[in-house]
């Protein structure tokens, strides 16, 4: 059976970030069926709007909306009966819930979640500390980290550390290597949050020769030799064990699911360093 397609409309006054993350979410819990997406961001006119529904009228599908100006929004819902399509304010019951429960009105602001806050400034710090530190560089700063991230070769240290740093943490990483000593800033740092990544010793051997094959490089080496690696993960698990650092096992993990269960035991180990 071959796979279907519909047409997914996600129309934004903003950058469309949040729409775009709700509709993938969702999708991805129907198998065999796939979004067509057409984003458009940044509506904020007549004119705007205007355009987006004539797409609309000629691809008929699904419409994800988030619009503030009332006058857009009724425009855009009646495009949609119109053309038989869909459509669903995706802010609007979360606006509906948190209004009944303070009581108050909120402000149209488009875009009000991007706005140039302390919270902003925070994560642009993080992703430059993040970004210095990427891959061991710098490890005489480490105790400024909020996080260190620990592991060989392939158990995704770099794109974790990314998204933790969009998060607002401060993230270093550290490549681990059998027989290296890890840098001694690391054994004394004492506020940051230090976590070892693991994955399968074949896990990993698949990932590296598709790494050697993007690069075209060719022969055995010991890179992916399954018996050098399990060497490796067992130093791994040794060392977290041996300092007693969180160990965390990304086989079967997104990194969004490694970094949602680093995010939990961050405001854990927060808790205690504030208590220290």
């Amino acid at each position: 059976m071959g796979r279907s397609y519909y047409h997914l409309h996600l129309v934004s006054d903003s950058t469309g970030e949040t729409l775009i993350m709700v509709a993938r979410a969702v999708a991805a819990q129907y198998e065999g069926v796939s979004a067509i997406e057409h984003v458009y961001p940044l509506v904020r006119s007549s004119a705007q709007l205007e355009r987006v529904i004539s797409e609309i009228e000629q691809a008929p599908g699904i419409v994800l909306y988030t619009l503030v100006e009332t006058e857009l929004s009724a425009r855009l819902e009646q495009a949609c009966r119109d053309t038989g399509s869909p459509h669903l304010s995706v802010l609007a019951p979360v606006h509906s819930l948190i209004q009944s429960y303070l009581g108050t009105h909120s402000t149209a602001r488009p875009g009000a979640q991007h706005m140039l806050n302390a919270e902003y400034f925070k994560r642009i710090d993080a992703m430059n500390f993040t970004l210095m530190h990427d891959d061991g560089q710098l490890p005489a700063d480490l105790n400024d980290a909020d996080v260190v991230l620990i592991g060989i070769s392939r158990t995704s240290k770099t794109p974790t550390s990314i998204y933790l740093a969009n998060r607002g943490l401060k993230t270093a990483n550290i490549p681990l290597v059998p027989n290296v000593p890890v840098p001694p800033a690391l054994e004394a740092a004492k506020k940051p949050l230090v976590v070892g990544l693991v994955a399968s010793p074949e896990r990993i051997v698949q990932i590296r020769q598709n790494r050697l094959l993007s690069l075209k490089a060719e022969g055995e080496t010991d890179y992916t030799d399954k018996d050098r690696v399990a060497e490796e993960v067992a130093f791994s698990r040794r060392l977290c064990a041996r300092h007693n650092w969180p160990l965390i096992d990304v086989t079967r993990r997104s990194i969004e699911e490694t970094a949602a269960a680093i995010l939990d035991l961050h405001s854990h180990h927060r808790m205690k360093f504030i208590a220290v």
